[in-house]
């Protein structure tokens, strides 16, 4: 293999124990059972901070299709870490965690970053970036055989979230799944930050993605991968799968207590 990206937070925001990581997504997954499961889903948000944060709201999402048969899962991600222009998609074969390695679908790259001036392969973004890595290990519990696109957005402007989504939404199959990696708010009262994500809320259950765009963008609501959110409604659209339910949301208040400064976390799912 030409390139493997190694865990960056294995041990930080997951186990780095191979046994102990596999119990810990089992039980996170075995206590996130969603009151309803959806049928013919091409994507889902799901938060990325901490296990002991956010997990359980991930789990809720990641066990919402009722068919849990994907072969490829495009990932979606906002940079932490550093800034560039344009969209990175992991220049190498595969991206490792305690679990194992998971292959990239080189196909769907080749098509996603063909004739485009702003989708480009490459270690932009990837080096330390936790929010693709952080969604893996969930996904190599729950799948089988399945290949992964990891997605790193440099940029959120509007126009490059849209090329995106529109590149990514006729390679949308019944075997593929897009996982929008997001939190929500940064560090306001549970007050403050409650009618922030709310908006975000109304808005995916809305289906209403130009309206999340809008919001993003006027400072009405926060998500740090509110481009990756925006990405994955509009291609799903795009693809026919119109339905739009938010499963779970919660903050990092539920797990420390302290509701003077919180973040943020939901999932939800888009089906048909």
């Amino acid at each position: 293999m030409k390139g493997i990206r190694e865990p960056a937070v294995a041990g930080m925001f997951y186990p780095a124990s191979q046994i102990k990581l596999s119990e810990q997504v089992n039980q996170l997954l075995s206590e996130a059972i969603p009151g309803k499961k959806y049928s013919n889903v091409a994507g889902i948000v799901s938060p990325h901070a901490g296990y002991i944060y956010s997990g359980k709201t991930a789990a809720f999402g990641f066990n919402s299709p009722i068919n849990k048969d994907y072969e490829t899962v495009i990932i979606i991600s906002p940079s932490h870490r550093e800034y560039f222009r344009g969209i990175s998609i992991y220049d190498g074969d595969a991206y490792r965690t305690p679990l194992g390695d998971v292959p990239l679908n080189n196909e769907i790259i080749e098509k996603l970053i063909s004739d485009s001036k702003i989708i480009f392969k490459g270690i932009q973004g990837h080096r330390a970036e936790h929010a693709v890595e952080v969604q893996i290990p969930f996904l190599q519990v729950l799948l089988k055989d399945f290949s992964i696109v990891p997605i790193v957005l440099g940029d959120q402007n509007r126009n490059f979230v849209y090329e995106l989504a529109d590149r990514i939404a006729p390679l949308i199959g019944d075997r593929t799944l897009i996982v929008a990696s997001s939190d929500l708010s940064h560090f306001y009262s549970r007050t403050n930050a409650d009618r922030m994500d709310s908006v975000v809320e109304r808005n995916i259950e809305n289906n209403d993605y130009e309206k999340l765009q809008s919001d993003l963008e006027t400072g009405r609501c926060e998500a740090c991968g509110g481009g990756a959110i925006v990405a994955m409604m509009r291609a799903a659209n795009l693809a026919g799968r119109k339905k739009s339910s938010v499963v779970a949301r919660s903050d990092s208040g539920d797990v420390t207590g302290d509701f003077s400064e919180v973040v943020g976390y939901l999932s939800s799912v888009m089906y048909l």
